[in-house]
């Protein structure tokens, strides 16, 4: 096969690939470039995910007429010009492949004036190359609208995501830097509609208060530690500065922990369990923290230069950034919440009560007339005070065709249900199996249009996140299939009027909270229904509680009643059984 040189469109596009990975990655990559353009305000516009539309407008300095081509160039940047200049990066652009890269994916047009220009330098591009020029009027600063991303690469599009999930994507991406740069006013609008803007008061605070509510940026904590010789032979140090939350403001994923490089928003899975291990003892587990810390390291401490997209960097002394990180916040958190001595990562598991009842013959008829005598003898009440019995999936005492019955035994460790069968032992995971109970009932309900709904008297406002308010902006129907109410209110809140009633106990504000951050966790639900497997997960009991024996046999017959007992509905088995004929053999009885 002949060696020959690829085309230079085609050159173009595999290299584009590296840079321009979805629309977040387009919307980050225009950003950084306005930044180190100094802008002090900076809007985003998307239409359909990024995929129609994104513009990115900004006051910067703009590009000089006779430069605009030359900034759509492989490799042409104003950031460097020598080697030397690798050792001390300061901008957070520098590779001189954003501009053509997108424009090797998209159709793109490019507005810009600097300070004393007459009139902005206008260019318009398709395929990388320039098709129109011109001059236009336009206010300093530059203008960069992307359209029709990988519309003539339907190979690359069809590994897009959802329209919902690309938004939250670019949602995350000027959250974060909204973060990172205080002092700048970030504007979000989302198919027309503003999701979110930041003052630009240079306070983090207030950053804060704009991407994760007030309530949230009121309680978090004030970071701060500098640590001098960070290379241990007297060289300059590295200080930490941020805020973090404690520990009762915890969150279900890991994506409130924002890290931040010299204000470089990088991933760094090392420097996220720094974090979370600042936080040993004081979380349950499957808790995580909230964390907004920026990182000052020397040049020569660090490489920003070893990934593509310049999302993560290399450390010289990555322990000595670790301690430092971990030491910042738990000097924090120490400050203001005392850690408990002898404190525990989880809490005890109590003695776990087991049902007196006499071993059943391994004969089936026998097995299933006793089973339905301890079933019709069971009040069949609620799991957990969830599931009530009122003709949903679980009411009742039918056992299902698709499981043997069984007869509960006790209960392990707080998570699993020990029962045994006529052809064996189950063990039942509480958690796995209350989820596939609760999500056949949602799905149910919401399929009848009668969901369970609980009106609130008076309604409940809510600040929330720009990602979970594009969350609800495309999932709404579905959201309200299931009994949510809701209603704008201002730019940046809602109006709670009615909810699913799994979700009324308690402080709504966290439920609702938690409830969209498992639904921003459960991602693309392959065509399953993404509102009830979030209701099913957020509502379902967790792994260490510890349940009544009424409770555990009320639990196994609801989930006998299911269609399908056998896996909760992200597809994880719901039990595992382990046979007479395995047992016999352990003990050398067979």
């Amino acid at each position: 096969m002949p060696i020959r040189i690829l085309p230079a469109a085609v050159a173009a596009r595999i290299a584009a690939g590296e840079v321009v990975e979805r629309p977040a990655s387009v919307a980050k990559e225009l950003v950084e470039n306005s930044l180190d353009a100094g802008a002090s305000a900076i809007s985003v516009e998307i239409a359909a995910g990024g995929t129609l539309l994104i513009r990115v407008t900004d006051d910067g300095c703009g590009i000089e007429a006779d430069e605009i081509e030359r900034a759509f160039e492989r490799h042409a940047t104003s950031k460097l010009a020598d080697d030397a200049d690798l050792e001390r990066i300061l901008t957070l652009g520098f590779r001189g492949e954003a501009l053509p890269s997108i424009a090797a994916v998209a159709d793109v047009e490019i507005v810009s004036r600097p300070l004393g220009a007459d009139a902005g330098a206008f260019l318009r591009l398709r395929d990388g190359l320039p098709t129109d020029s011109g001059s236009r009027g336009a206010p300093v600063g530059t203008t960069i609208r992307v359209e029709k991303l990988f519309e003539r690469l339907p190979a690359r599009r069809k590994f897009l995501r959802s329209t919902s999930a690309e938004t939250n994507a670019v949602a995350s991406a000027v959250s974060h830097y909204a973060l990172a740069y205080p002092e700048v006013r970030f504007r979000l609008v989302v198919d027309g509609r503003q999701t979110f803007h930041t003052p630009g008061s240079g306070d983090l605070r207030d950053a804060a208060a704009a991407v994760y509510g007030l309530d949230t940026a009121a309680a978090l904590l004030v970071v701060g530690l500098a640590r001098d010789d960070l290379d241990g032979q007297g060289g300059p140090g590295a200080s930490v500065s941020g805020l973090a939350g404690p520990p009762h403001l915890s969150r279900a994923s890991r994506n409130y922990i924002s890290l931040f490089v010299n204000r470089r928003w990088i991933q760094n899975r090392r420097l996220a369990f720094a974090v979370e291990e600042a936080y040993r003892g004081m979380l349950m587990v499957g808790r995580h923290p909230v964390a907004i810390l920026n990182l000052n390291v020397p040049c020569g401490e660090v490489d920003v230069n070893v990934h593509p997209t310049k999302a993560e960097v290399r450390f010289r002394d990555e322990s000595a950034v670790f301690g430092i990180v971990q030491k910042a916040i738990r000097a924090a958190l120490v400050e203001h919440s005392p850690v408990p001595a002898g404190a525990r990562e989880a809490a005890t598991i109590e003695p776990v009560p087991t049902l007196s009842m006499s071993p059943l013959p391994w004969s089936p008829p026998l097995w299933e007339a006793a089973v339905r005598r301890e079933a019709a003898a069971t009040t069949t009440g609620s799991v957990a005070g969830i599931v009530d019995n009122d003709g949903g999936p679980g009411s009742g005492a039918t056992i299902g065709e698709a499981l043997p019955v069984l007869r509960v035994i006790g209960q392990f460790g707080g998570v699993y249900i020990i029962a045994e069968g006529p052809d064996g032992m189950y063990l039942i995971d509480q958690h796995a199996a209350h989820e596939r109970v609760l999500y056949e009932r949602f799905a149910s309900a919401r399929a009848l249009q009668s969901p369970d709904v609980q009106g609130l008297l008076e309604p409940v406002a809510l600040e929330l996140p720009a990602r979970q308010r594009a969350l609800i902006d495309t999932e709404g129907e579905s959201m309200s299939g299931h009994g949510f109410e809701l209603e704008p209110f201002g730019e940046a809140s809602l109006l709670v009027r009615a909810l699913p009633r799994a979700l009324a106990a308690g402080d709504l504000r966290e439920n609702i909270a938690r409830f969209l951050d498992v639904m921003l966790e459960e991602g693309e639900s392959d065509g399953r229904d993404r509102v009830a497997m979030s209701l099913a997960c957020h509502g379902a009991i967790r792994a260490g509680k510890t349940l009544a024996p009424d409770e555990m046999r009320d639990l196994v017959r609801q989930l006998e009643a299911t269609e399908t007992p056998h896996t909760c509905p992200h597809g994880r088995p719901t039990m595992v059984h382990v046979s007479a004929e395995m047992l016999a053999k352990g003990f050398g009885r067979r």
